[in-house]
């Protein structure tokens, strides 16, 4: 008799599983359609996009910011009314559309990139991230990321520029000249401070100070207020936190993930958050001492939410 118990116990299992996977399955083709209907009008924009008439220009902006604004809005009615995914959000929420954004998080999944679509698509600019130059070559994506006007970047390493000094501030002016194209149009620039996700391993392997955390690395968001900063109106800071499941990217889709907590602080950006990240020592210390302090404070909320 307990035999049976536990086979009808493990069958159950197994079949919720099967049902979870299926899910993910589901999920994926449901964005995957979307994504290919969607694409030719984003590729016929695009090209469009490349005559040198300014405003045709402005117009396929637009059109794209459009398809690409639909497109989160299919996945967010994935998320939210296929598999019951519920975010609450609590903080500063009353968040101006036509302001200019600098949007900051921790990392723990990929997933954190679609909760953070679902929680400003419409309500704030288009998020958008810095990419390395190098992924323009990606397949149908780098096109995409192109004609939204993703800012493409080239960072040059310590050394690299200890063997070519003659660069020494070049990643800058390539940076400064990607944003140029956001001098008219607001936009939300989004940044993960650590750099990388999380894991339990990486937090012990980096020795963090913090808890829930991993050391934050100030220059990713030194870099872009050093690029854009008199463009920014206001940094938002934003702590994820789930609390409940196995947390990766398949479970999130899956459905086996169904609470996402969030919080979001409104900083405006004044002038003494503003200066030479690259250049000068003195602004990058104190803007270093800033972002820790800044992680401090997120250990913490993380801890109460």
């Amino acid at each position: 008799m307990a035999s049976d118990k536990y086979r009808n116990i493990n069958m159950k299992t197994f079949i919720k599983s099967i049902f979870y996977d299926l899910t993910g399955i589901f999920s994926l083709l449901f964005t995957l359609t979307g994504t290919l209907i969607g694409y030719p009008f984003l590729l016929t924009a695009s090209l469009i996009k490349l005559i040198p008439f300014k405003p045709s220009q402005q117009i396929c902006t637009k059109i794209l910011i459009m398809i690409a604004t639909r497109w989160i809005d299919n996945n967010t009615f994935l998320f939210r009314t296929i598999l019951g995914i519920k975010v609450k959000v609590e903080g500063n929420t009353d968040l101006p559309m036509k302001e200019w954004y600098l949007v900051i998080s921790n990392h723990q999944s990929w997933s954190d990139i679609a909760v953070l679509q679902m929680v400003f698509n419409g309500k704030i600019p288009l998020l958008k991230f810095f990419l390395k130059k190098e992924l323009i070559w990606v397949p149908l994506l780098g096109i995409a990321w192109w004609a939204l006007d993703f800012p493409f970047m080239k960072r040059y390493t310590a050394d690299f520029i200890a063997k070519y000094p003659h660069l020494k501030g070049k990643d800058i002016e390539i940076t400064k000249k990607a944003c140029e194209k956001f001098s008219t149009t607001p936009v939300s620039v989004m940044n993960f401070v650590e750099g990388t996700r999380f894991t339990k391993e990486k937090h012990k392997r980096q020795k963090s100070t913090f808890r829930n955390l991993l050391n934050p690395k100030a220059g990713g968001t030194g870099f872009v207020l050093t690029a854009m900063g008199h463009q920014l109106h206001s940094i938002l800071n934003v702590t994820i936190k789930y609390p409940e499941g196995d947390l990766n990217f398949w479970n999130f889709i899956c459905g086996r993930i169904k609470k996402v907590n969030l919080f979001i602080e409104k900083i405006p950006v004044t002038d003494d958050m503003i200066g030479d990240y690259v250049s000068d020592p003195e602004y990058r210390s104190r803007f270093q001492k800033w972002i820790n302090d800044l992680w401090i404070k997120k250990d913490k909320v993380l801890e109460e939410m």
